[in-house]
């Protein structure tokens, strides 16, 4: 069952930050990948391994779902671990929901599992195959890849999502901003061979850009 109004805004007021809990209450309420990855994990209980968490969104929401068995999230901003960990405490949530000051670079004990949402077009061309098959590694027989990403492609979707990306990098947003859109078959050519099951389906929610979400496992999806 996908959690309510009240269980979104329940979530919400775990945060100690105004604008953090304002920012989480709007992003439950519009951003489709949460129940997307839900409803890709419904009945494979184990852990998750969330690359790329930030403040651990996607844990307390899949906790609220009660579909995980354990929720490690990983991510290299340690402000944003800090908050989101606290949140956790807060829900009395430490022990199967925890946040990590971490790049993508070192072996977790964890298998099950593998979140990455919109993390992938951020890393150089040469360096989003190590991530995929870092996430491979983590992966349970039967876990779940989730990845959101944009695509490369000669979409009016594409072009309105490059204008988007530049403004994030000028306004500070995201250091760095976007490093390569890759393109599905570039996605493929790391997985497949890994015996990994790939599907995908667009993801573009309420908004103009051109998102796609990919689940993956070595058994069907």
């Amino acid at each position: 069952m996908l959690p309510d109004s009240r269980t979104r805004r329940l979530i919400a007021s775990r945060f100690a930050r105004p604008a953090d809990r304002y920012y989480i209450r709007g992003k439950l309420a519009s951003d489709p990948v949460y129940a997307a990855t839900a409803r890709a994990i419904a009945g494979r209980r184990m852990p998750l391994l969330d690359i790329g968490c930030g403040l651990g969104i996607l844990g307390h929401y899949l906790h609220a779902c009660d579909v995980l068995d354990g929720y490690l999230g990983l991510d290299h901003d340690g402000t944003k671990i800090a908050r989101g960990q606290a949140a956790a405490e807060e829900a009395e949530l430490g022990d199967s929901l925890t946040l990590r000051e971490s790049d993508a670079t070192s072996p977790q004990p964890v298998r099950g599992h593998v979140a990455l949402l919109d993390v992938l077009h951020y890393l150089p061309r040469e360096r989003q195959p190590d991530l995929l098959r870092y996430a491979v590694d983590h992966l349970a027989g039967d876990g779940v890849l989730i990845l959101r990403t944009v695509l490369a492609d000669d979409s009016w979707r594409f072009r309105a999502t490059v204008w988007e990306e530049r403004f994030i990098k000028a306004v500070g947003w995201i250091p760095g901003g976007a490093q390569h859109f890759p393109q599905e078959d570039e996605i493929r050519e790391a997985l497949e061979p890994e015996g990994i099951t790939v599907s995908f389906q667009p993801l573009y929610g309420r908004t103009p850009y051109n998102s796609w979400l990919l689940t993956a496992s070595r058994q069907p999806v």
